[in-house]
């Protein structure tokens, strides 16, 4: 049976020193300091995480798709990279390095890979040109982007330009945790992850919804990471607010919360087997797709290992799950490589 991964990350195997090129810091570098190992690091030297080759070299990457019989991934940048607090020309700048990056890795194997392009959502002028070159003149199927924008949340005015250029483009959007809201107070036990992820993925669920973006686009196709986050934990909670303040919460979008499940897709990085029949219960068998953080810490290390070891589940849905869901989601300029039937 097919794998599609919707949810890897990819680095080039170098990158500028952009404190130079821009004259101001905040940026990552990579210091590869052991063979197929490198370092990124703030240019202040503050250590982020290790990574190894497979997170920059595709050929490492490809050697364990096959052995982990994953057909194609949908590649994108590691959300760091996002650099949104940068001055806009050279938050441009940046995504254009990224995004002809991500092109020429697609290029190289398009069976494979698939690409998400990177913008300056900080300029939303500027990242709207940026989408139409991602997918006009790069074949990008989309775009990868953050949970918030500074102080924008997804529902921002500002920001739905992109959101209405993408639905006219046709092209899918990822939306990943970035920038960890209260992570000032949760420096101990790694808990910007473990908990401040999940609730942004909420948040930017939440604010699509209530800031009416769905309901003005509705073929807008957005994917979000780790299984939705904390959405589908608190989605009751989430209605009873809207049906018992609706002055507080329905000021922008009179439609239900609940009406919007089945709109959008979420991926299948939940961890938990009864999580996982849960998200599958509550967004329905079409908007489950693999996803796995390839190639980080949380992210699961056999993909599609999760979704098989659920047997109360039949081959079709979880042919669903494992490939023809993410090419919904993708669209129709994406095909399913007939050559390749891992």
């Amino acid at each position: 049976m097919k794998k599609i991964d919707i949810h890897t990350h990819i680095l080039p195997p170098e990158l500028p020193r952009f404190k130079e090129k821009y004259g101001y810091g905040g940026f990552v570098t990579l210091e590869h300091h052991a063979p197929c190992k490198a370092k990124m690091l703030r240019d202040d030297g503050k250590f982020f995480r290790e990574i190894e080759s497979n997170c920059f070299d595709p050929q490492a990457r490809l050697h364990d798709c096959d052995k982990q019989a994953v057909s194609m991934q949908v590649l994108s940048t590691v959300p760091i990279m996002f650099s949104y607090w940068a001055k806009p020309l050279d938050g441009l700048d940046l995504s254009r390095f990224l995004n002809d990056h991500m092109a020429s890795v697609v290029a190289s194997n398009p069976e494979r890979f698939i690409g998400l392009g990177t913008l300056p959502l900080q300029a939303p002028e500027l990242a709207v040109k940026e989408l139409e070159r991602c997918v006009k003149e790069l074949g990008l199927a989309g775009v990868q982007i953050g949970s918030h924008v500074n102080d924008w949340n997804l529902s921002a005015p500002e920001l739905f330009p992109v959101f209405q250029a993408a639905s006219e483009l046709d092209a899918c959007i990822f939306v990943h945790p970035w920038d960890m809201m209260g992570q000032e107070r949760m420096e101990k036990y790694w808990l910007p992850w473990l908990v401040g992820m999940p609730a942004e993925v909420s948040l930017a669920i939440c604010s699509l919804i209530f800031g009416g973006v769905f309901e003005r686009l509705p073929k807008l196709r957005v994917a979000f990471a780790h299984g939705g986050g904390s959405f589908g934990a608190t989605v009751g909670r989430i209605e009873h607010g809207f049906n018992s303040r609706p002055d507080l919460c329905a000021i922008d979008n009179a439609v239900s919360p609940r009406a919007y499940l089945g709109r959008f897709w979420v991926d299948s990085l939940v961890h938990d087997p009864d999580a996982l029949r849960y998200v599958l219960k509550l967004f329905g068998e079409d908007k489950v797709a693999l996803g796995t953080d390839y190639p980080f810490p949380l992210g699961e290390e056999e993909p599609g290992a999760l979704i098989e070891s659920i047997n109360e589940w039949g081959p079709s849905t979880k042919e669903k799950l494992l490939y023809k869901n993410a090419f919904q989601w993708l669209g129709a300029r994406t095909r399913i490589p007939e050559a390749k039937g891992r």
